[in-house]
């Protein structure tokens, strides 16, 4: 009944159009084909019609028109399509929906292949969508999964620190070696949340999606939340792939809790460095975060205070998380600070200053963010610092 791991043909996984005439299942007028299918449609009957799934538009100039299938060599080989497979586009930066296989009556081809860019194939495919049409509107029902569903185990790891958008889920166990054409999220409170490419769906098991904290993602496309806000704390209990397969069904072990989001922040004061204090504090925080906080060895934290005792000049990093596990974690920067520069510039290199030790160069070497001599960039000077770093085993970058 279930398929542990299947094996998609390289013809059934590229979708490709092996024929023009229309194929006739058992003498009836039922025809397979492939079909352009907007997400609203493609998701209708596999949410439950919770809500209409949008177009994504993208502000980037490639990446929504990459949506070559994959294939599946002779050798058994599979060769990745584009970012986007399987999708189609409107030739302006916005991906509309899939191109998939589906099952439709002989007597809609020709509305179907004018408005949906219906493409016969010659054999029945191992999964597709049953298409009915009325007046001018289409009626696409859930995946018919000839074969059977596969079910799987998985993990998935929520990062809610992205800037992917307010959640970033790294799957394990998710279907390889086919093109993945949907992916809807269910949680133990009920929800589901169906993703798109490019938006929600990126490669290497990688979904992402946002609640309306984070709104806008690196390269300045504004992220869709209305749909996904539900999310906010409930907790993932599996994951329904589509491929031209079929379901995979992952369910998710151990159960994968999406921590609340709310926009509050934490700010922590810069301070001198050696032995002292400083102050951090959160705004717009709820009631019930139980604040714990942590920096690093020698530092600790107590209500808004951090104290240190001999902390070199550098970066530092303030962790806060929720004790009670149910809010998000934050993080926020400070600087300490020294006059003193530890570290002199003779002959042509770098080495520690009188009074201060190799440690003590090192830390402000790593520190460096830029390197100016008289107002300009001094480029020996960095040769220098470098060499200095490679001496003494300094990994982290350094900036002219």
């Amino acid at each position: 009944m279930k398929k542990l791991k299947t094996t998609i043909s390289a013809a059934v996984c590229a979708a490709t159009v092996l024929s023009a005439v229309p194929f006739s299942a058992d003498g009836a007028d039922t025809v397979y084909g492939t079909m352009n299918i907007p997400y609203a449609d493609f998701y209708a009957a596999e949410i439950d019609g919770a809500y209409d799934v949008d177009a994504v538009s993208s502000a980037t100039t490639n990446k929504w028109n990459m949506n070559t299938t994959g294939s599946l060599g002779e050798d058994g080989t599979w060769t990745n399509g584009g970012l986007v497979a399987g999708t189609y586009n409107d030739g302006n930066g916005t991906i509309l929906g899939v191109t998939y296989p589906v099952a439709v009556s002989a007597d809609d081809v020709a509305f179907l292949t004018e408005k949906y860019g219906f493409t016969a194939l010659d054999s029945a495919p191992k999964a597709y969508k049953e298409v009915t049409v009325s007046g001018e509107d289409i009626t696409v029902s859930k995946l018919v999964d000839t074969d059977g569903a596969s079910d799987v185990t998985g993990t998935a790891a929520v990062n809610s620190l992205t800037r992917w958008g307010d959640y970033q889920v790294n799957v394990t166990n998710y279907p390889t070696s086919c093109d993945i054409y949907g992916i809807v999220v269910n949680t133990q409170e009920g929800g589901k949340y169906a993703l798109r490419h490019l938006q929600n769906i990126w490669r290497n098991g990688e979904i992402a999606w946002s609640v309306g904290i984070t709104t806008t993602e690196p390269h300045g496309n504004t992220l869709d939340y209305t749909n996904y806000a539900a999310s906010n704390g409930q907790t993932i209990s599996s994951i329904q792939y589509i491929t031209l397969d079929g379901y995979t069904n992952l369910t998710v072990e151990p159960n994968a809790y999406l921590p609340k989001k709310f926009a509050g922040t934490v700010t922590a004061e810069n301070a001198a460095a050696g032995d002292g204090s400083t102050t951090f504090t959160t705004t717009d925080f709820p009631e019930d975060y139980a604040v714990s906080a942590s920096v690093a060895d020698g530092f600790t934290v107590s209500g808004g205070t951090i104290s240190y005792t001999g902390a070199k000049p550098g970066s530092y990093t303030l962790s806060v998380s929720d004790g009670n596990g149910v809010y998000v974690p934050f993080s926020a920067s400070f600087l300490l600070t020294t006059d003193d520069i530890p570290v002199a510039y003779n002959n042509g290199a770098i080495s520690a200053a009188e009074g201060f030790t190799d440690e003590d160069a090192a830390n402000y070497i790593k520190n460096i963010t830029s390197v100016t001599v008289n107002g300009t960039t001094s480029n020996t000077f960095y040769r220098r610092v470098h060499e200095y770093e490679e001496r003494n085993g300094i990994t982290e970058p350094v900036t002219a």
